[in-house]
């Protein structure tokens, strides 16, 4: 299944991307460049919606981008999680 969740980036002043999701709690993600603090961030989410439903927990709905309040230097994207649900997950 697909999920689809914006992402908050900005550069540090040492030049390292950080990132954050405002709608999964502590979901972050780093990277020495945009893309791979994209690509950790893909991961991070995967790791963290993945969790979520094996405890049975409730995935938080999804921000409209355009509903998002961006600091100065800040950048969205949206980010896309692949996640193989698991057999009998829906029983």
């Amino acid at each position: 299944m697909k999920f689809i969740y914006p992402a908050i980036f900005r550069q540090d002043t040492d030049g390292l991307y950080h990132g954050y999701f405002p709608d999964l709690d502590d979901c972050l993600s780093t990277g020495e460049t945009l893309d791979d603090a994209i690509e950790n961030a893909n991961e991070a989410a995967c790791n963290w919606l993945s969790v979520e439903l094996e405890e049975g927990g409730h995935l938080p709905p999804v921000s409209d981008p355009s509903d998002l309040t961006l600091k100065e230097g800040e950048i969205i994207r949206n980010i896309a999680a692949n996640i193989r649900l698991f057999e009998g997950y829906d029983e």
